[in-house]
């Protein structure tokens, strides 16, 4: 971590890793609360998540994260480096659904800097207590974006894509009433270019968007927030002290446009409403101002069981948020005078409901906010497909609806029930076994309901129980521009889905659409490594008298790339390579062995590559009776044949033959650049056995020799891979100061197979972090 006093800039680096976006998060929320901006944390810390993100899943590269403090603003970036990737919107460019919806409404603004090797997306919070600034940094024209619904829309305008207001004109759209062209560029403003030496793009925060739909508010929005029954209690108090009215009540909208009661004083306790609603409401009403009405039919008149009313409209940012009444219990009890104090004291009410509304607003939004980051980490921090799809699945319940259900399609397939999660765990197997024999969920662009549980049979209903009746909405998962299944989530029959939980779980499927994929990928890949790596190791191996043989072989990381190391035993029958030293002249029959145990450098398919190579030609050289100085010196130049494909190639290979008298074996053993093959006496004395000889794939013409070694019994041959001796803890090898011969010292009297687990369990436990390399061993133990 970088800390500039005088510019007050604090920067920290990160690994690419899904840890890193926690990580990311505390270094923030620790460098805020040490500049004392602790009341900023929240808002900074969800940006900070979002970019951190991104960074992980699309640049792949390490990432920096840097605060500076300046007079009046907060500032964050995150800088990546792959330049040459822009920002994805979701909507427009974007298959994954990461993008920067949530900066646009969290900051005061954000931007997009592009320089020679990087990229950085940045964005300000105002300072607590700058000019008023309340604390998180939030504003009106924030909050006016996600106060129309039920909860917040991470998608402005339902396209997924800011707006970004600017001087002038800009891609063929007008200058608006305020001087400012409105225009969309994947999210930012193009004022620079990907992989310019040096460019500047910048976008502010998006203005209220009004539709047609979002003339009324949402009462029961209103309702949940203490300071608004607080608001509206004082209001009908009010009401009876400056009218001197009967009774008074205030009305509150729904999103069906519904009116209901809020607050009431002097009403009859049974006082109940039907269907009172906006629409019924008369000309006067509708207008727009206070009204007077000594009509008894007047459906709030009625409503209210009034003989009179004097009523005026509570509206905020031109919605309709509801109606504050006076009552009367005789006719004509209003005049216009009374009308007009009532509009006054209706526009003070709705000051104070919009600001309660908004907090409450606010307050959910940034609760969703939170748990669609925190998704995001979960969903980043695994790759295995079956906990991808059930993580999904428990994400959205009992979050967003009782039950959810995930479907996978493969190439040409229809979709397959993959996952099946309800609130209700006893409900799980009968809701399982309704979907199986409901409709296949079509092929969808979008999302929608979704009425396939009505087709089920009746025994399947009957299984499922009131869940059989449950409403349905579908979300498709597509990822890198191809559908791979479907997101299913229901809600009990008259439980509706608000607006707000329909969107979250768009989100939602977004990202778990790339997570999804990207477990699919990773599984495949990982079979297809597997496969491969199984197809370079032997299928067994042999019995061989008079020797106990034993192997180990542990590729490094997760198995989703093929390691260089290999091993193999074999038996070759027939005189290959003429009589041991000390031995006379073999008969023709008599049985060989031969081992290797190899490292090829680096991983992946060359590697993988060379491997097969050397396996299948040791064999085939061996069988046509080559001895092991010349198998190696074929080796050497079939590798250098193979041009820039060719890898360097450690090997260590040998020749066993049974010693007369069931005396041990005798062993001609050649090193090519190989960690020495270690013999171990049973009195403890380890020695190596092989001199050293140049490795493979380096010189045209090398002459290989042999060494011998006479295994008597009780003596053990360890041969290892450099994944042993290189094992690191720290700054310390578990080779140095011959650290493998004092553990083989250890291993007297124990057989093969014990002296094999002692050394892998020692390879294991010699460092607290997973080995990086692959790790091979060959035990031979003359008995």
């Amino acid at each position: 971590m970088r800390t500039t006093l005088e510019r007050q800039t604090v920067s920290a680096t990160f690994p690419s890793a899904a840890a890193s976006v926690a990580d990311a998060r505390r270094f923030v929320r620790r460098v805020l609360a040490d500049w004392g901006m602790e009341e900023a944390a929240d808002d900074a810390v969800l940006a900070t998540s979002e970019l951190a993100t991104n960074a992980v899943t699309y640049a792949g590269t390490s990432f920096e994260v840097a605060c500076r403090l300046a007079d009046d603003q907060i500032q964050v970036e995150v800088r990546d480096l792959h330049p040459t990737r822009t920002i994805a919107m979701p909507g427009l460019s974007a298959s994954s659904g990461r993008g920067l919806p949530s900066i646009a409404r969290l900051a005061a603004s954000w931007g997009v800097t592009y320089e020679g090797r990087t990229k950085g997306v940045w964005f300000r919070l105002p300072r607590p207590g700058i000019n008023g600034t309340p604390a998180g940094g939030a504003n009106g024209a924030a909050v006016a974006d996600v106060a129309d619904g039920d909860g917040p829309r991470l998608d402005p305008g339902g396209r997924g894509e800011p707006v970004v207001r600017g001087p002038g004109r800009d891609q063929g759209h007008d200058a608006d009433a305020h001087g400012g062209a409105e225009y969309r560029v994947d999210g930012v403003r193009a004022e620079g270019r990907p992989g310019a030496p040096r460019g500047h793009v910048a976008a502010s925060r998006p203005p209220a968007q009004d539709t047609a739909q979002d003339v009324l508010a949402a009462g029961d929005r209103v309702l949940r927030s203490p300071a608004a029954l607080e608001t509206l209690d004082d209001a009908v108090t009010s009401v009876r002290e400056v009218l001197s009215s009967d009774a008074s009540a205030v009305l509150l909208t729904e999103r069906d446009g519904r009116l209901v009661l809020g607050a009431s004083s002097g009403l009859p306790d049974e006082l109940k409403f039907s269907d009172l609603s906006v629409a019924a409401l008369g000309p006067a009403a509708l207008g727009g101002g206070p009204w007077m009405s000594a009509d008894a039919t007047d459906p709030v008149a009625a409503a209210l069981r009034a003989r009179s009313i004097a009523a005026a409209p509570i509206e905020a940012q031109g919605r309709l948020i509801g109606l504050i009444v006076a009552v009367g219990a005789t006719p004509d009890r209003f005049d216009e005078g009374h009308a007009a104090q009532l509009g006054r004291i209706a526009d003070e009410v709705s000051l104070s409901l919009e600001k309660a509304r908004i907090g409450e607003l606010e307050r959910s939004w940034r609760g969703w906010l939170s748990f669609v980051a925190e998704a995001s980490d979960l969903l980043a921090g695994t790759l295995d497909q079956e906990r991808t799809m059930a993580l999904v699945a428990q994400l959205v319940v009992p979050r967003l609806a009782q039950w959810c259900a995930v479907y996978t399609v493969g190439d040409g397939d229809a979709a397959q029930l993959a996952y099946v999660w309800h609130a209700d765990e006893n409900r799980s197997d009968g809701l399982r076994e309704l979907l199986e024999h409901a409709d296949v969920v079509p092929a969808m662009d979008a999302p929608g309901p979704w009425h396939g549980l009505v087709t089920a049979p009746s025994s399947a209903r009957a299984a499922a129980g009131d869940t059989a009746g449950d409403q349905a909405y579908a979300f498709p998962l597509v990822a890198r521009g191809r559908r791979i299944g479907t997101i299913v989530i229901g809600r009990p029959q008259g439980d509706r889905f608000p607006r707000s939980a329909v969107e979250l779980a768009e989100e939602l499927s977004r990202r778990a659409a790339l997570a999804v994929d990207n477990a699919r990928l990773y599984s495949a890949q990982t079979a297809m490594s597997s496969a491969l790596q199984r197809s370079l190791l032997p299928p067994g191996v042999p019995d061989i008298p008079g020797l106990e043989v034993a192997v180990v072989y542990e590729p490094a990381g997760e198995g989703s790339e093929v390691g260089g190391d290999f091993y193999d035993v074999f038996e070759c029958a027939g005189q290959v390579g003429g009589p041991f030293p000390g031995q006379g002249t073999s008969p023709p029959s008599a049985s060989r062995w031969r081992f290797a145990i190899g490292d090829v450098c680096g991983t992946g398919p060359e590697a993988a590559a060379v491997t097969g190579l050397a396996r299948h030609a040791l064999r085939i050289l061996a069988a046509e009776e080559m001895s092991v100085p010349d198998v190696l010196g074929r080796l050497n130049r079939l590798i250098l044949g193979e041009g820039e494909r060719g890898r360097l190639l450690t090997l260590l290979h040998g020749e066993i033959r049974p010693r007369p008298r069931r005396d041990g074996v005798t062993i001609r053993l050649t090193s090519a650049g190989h960690p020495p093959p270690l013999v171990l006496d049973p009195d403890g004395t380890v020695r190596e056995v092989a001199s050293p000889q140049p490795l493979l794939g380096v010189f045209d013409q090398v002459d290989f020799h042999t060494d011998t070694v006479d295994l008597r019994p009780g003596q053990v041959l360890l041969c290892v891979t450099d994944g042993v001796t290189e094992r690191r803890a720290g700054t310390r090898l578990l080779g140095d100061g011959h650290g493998l011969e004092r553990l083989l010292s250890g291993c007297t009297g124990l057989s093969a197979g014990a002296v094999a687990a002692r050394i892998q369990r020692a390879v294991r436990d010699f460092g607290a972090e997973p080995s990086n390399d692959d790790v091979a061993l060959i035990v031979l133990r003359a008995s």
